[in-house]
């Protein structure tokens, strides 16, 4: 099997380049490709990876050229230059690196912080063109003012740890911060109007959403403290900046400190020229240590996944660790094979799909499984669907989803996966497991126990246990010239409901079909592939 191809159109280090080739990953290093569009959807169908970092944009039309293309790795938190949607669509993994560059970007809010505490900039430009305003520059004390920190995970917790060491009393603002970690951490949680009233410093550390688009609108900077200071190194767009203008027009706002700007590259703002503002173009995450970090977090991620499956900081699907990925690939089988069956045996709308896990398999990694069962399920209506788009196409069709999880278990079975697909007109379920030979096996269909391996072409019977069925039906596929592999019965009691499930050789007619419908102990009967 030919090793992954991975192809960097950004400027990582040398390093990073070299993770790649130490896996055993075939890299191209083309930094020039990130401004060169049409050059490098020209030649992405080359490649399983692209590892990128600001430059690049990655648009549908790249990645409708990437054919091979299983991953995109961003060096970097953010990822406003990946269509993640349209890569989540083709299946394509989209990961980021969160964490690397944390410390420089709190830093960076630290300095800004103290920057517009005591002018600095200004100072420096006064007294570098040869003026000596001693007095003009009267600065503020950090010491006991009030820090308010709106978004407190990773990097804001990293400025409030500073900030309390620089004996500021810190209050945060997030729905997600629990008592106990802000208890942890030594910060007041508070909601966000106590946070504007008490501030009298406010810095920014949320990602960009549409809860959090103009978090400090007009009406909410109307709200703060008087006097008080603004900083942001997290996104542009989370302050109204022609709002925040005015306000420092007015003088309610004493000043700003701002990194990021919601046109960038920023050449004109609402903000430029004001004397209280300090302005830097984008530099949160522009140190030597962070952007070596974030280069050889992405090669590492990128190359784990290509070669064990492991998925790290997925923007769009559930991580997957490099120990848990070869014990959880037959269970995903198993999934996605069992939803496909009950899916091609579902012709009416769906409602509702409900994944029970039951034994060991309840203590896995369960989410990647759940993603597969989706997928098999909905792939006869939506073929272009995968394990990265599944759950996301399922909420927007308001399907439910549900996982139910059972330590105990079953026990004729260290693990049984169990799919039941809610239907508009009827519920349909079927139970699985995985042996010790890796291989996935149904168990189970419509509460009749079965023992079946999966096939490339079946067929499931659903027929009345009575004496003739099993030779008219052998008698209608030899007749057919279609060849039986192997052949599996289960029925709920004796002259009871019963089912056949067929593993055959090739797929089988319609006119087939309808003959092996026509004998009088068949119920329904239905070829499936897979």
């Amino acid at each position: 099997m030919p090793a992954p191809k991975v192809l960097i159109s950004d400027a990582l280090s040398e390093a990073a380049v070299q993770i790649f080739r130490d896996r055993g990953i075939d890299v191209d290093f083309r930094p020039e490709l990130g401004k060169d569009k049409d050059a490098l959807a020209a030649i992405i169908g080359d490649y399983d990876g692209l590892a990128i970092r600001s430059a690049t944009k990655v648009t549908p039309k790249i990645l409708a050229q990437g054919s091979r293309l299983r991953v995109i790795g961003r060096a970097g938190i953010g990822v406003d230059n990946v269509d993640v949607p349209a890569a989540t669509a083709k299946g394509v993994i989209v990961m980021n690196t969160p964490f690397g560059n944390s410390i420089t970007t709190a830093e960076h809010a630290i300095a800004l912080m103290f920057a517009l505490a005591r002018q600095i900039p200004q100072a420096d430009t006064s007294t570098q063109s040869g003026k000596w305003e001693k007095n003009r520059f009267m600065g503020v004390e950090l010491t006991a003012k009030t820090l308010g920190v709106i978004g407190c995970g990773n990097i804001g917790a990293i400025v409030a740890d500073r900030a309390i060491g620089l004996k500021l009393k810190v209050v945060a603002y997030d729905p997600f911060l629990s008592p106990e970690r802000a208890l942890e951490i030594g910060v007041e949680k508070v909601e966000l109007d106590q946070l504007l009233a008490r501030a009298d410093i406010i810095t920014l550390h949320v990602p960009m959403t549409d809860k959090t688009r103009n978090i400090l609108s007009a009406e909410a900077l109307a709200r703060t403290k008087p006097g008080v200071r603004i900083i942001n190194c997290a996104r542009g767009g989370l302050v109204d900046e022609a709002a925040l203008r005015a306000a420092l027009d007015s003088g309610h706002v004493a000043g700003a400190a701002f990194d990021v700007f919601v046109e960038e590259p920023a050449r004109e703002n609402p903000l430029f020229g004001h004397p209280n503002v300090i302005c830097t173009p984008h530099l949160g995450a522009s140190t030597n240590e962070a952007q070596e970090n974030v280069a050889l977090q992405v090669a590492e991620q990128m190359a784990d996944y290509l070669l064990s499956g492991a998925i790290t900081n997925a923007i769009n699907f559930p991580s997957i660790s490099a120990e848990e990925a070869p014990r959880l690939k037959p269970f995903v089988a198993l999934a996605d094979k069992l939803g496909s069956f009950l899916g091609q045996l579902t012709d009416a709308p769906i409602k509702g799909i409900r994944i029970t896990y039951e034994g060991e398999v309840a203590g896995m990694n369960t989410r990647a499984l759940t993603s597969a069962a989706v997928t098999g399920v909905l792939r006869p209506f939506l073929a272009d669907i995968n394990m990265v788009s599944a759950p996301a196409i399922a909420r927007e069709r308001g399907i439910v989803i549900d996982e139910v999880k059972r330590a105990g278990g079953n026990g004729d079975y260290e693990s049984v996966v169990r799919i039941t697909v809610e239907a508009e007109d009827m519920p349909r379920d079927a139970a699985g497991t995985v042996f010790h030979d890796g291989k996935p096996r149904v168990i189970e269909i419509r509460s009749i126990e079965i023992d079946a391996a999966f096939a490339p072409h079946m067929l499931y019977v659903r027929n009345h246990d009575k004496p003739g069925f099993i030779g008219r039906f052998g008698s209608v596929l030899g007749e057919a010239g279609v060849n039986v592999a192997t052949f599996n019965l289960g029925r709920e009691q004796e002259g009871g409901n019963a089912i056949a499930f067929v593993a055959v050789d090739g797929p089988v007619s319609p006119a087939v079909l309808e003959q092996i419908a026509a004998i009088p102990q068949v119920k329904r009967v239905r070829a499936v592939s897979f």
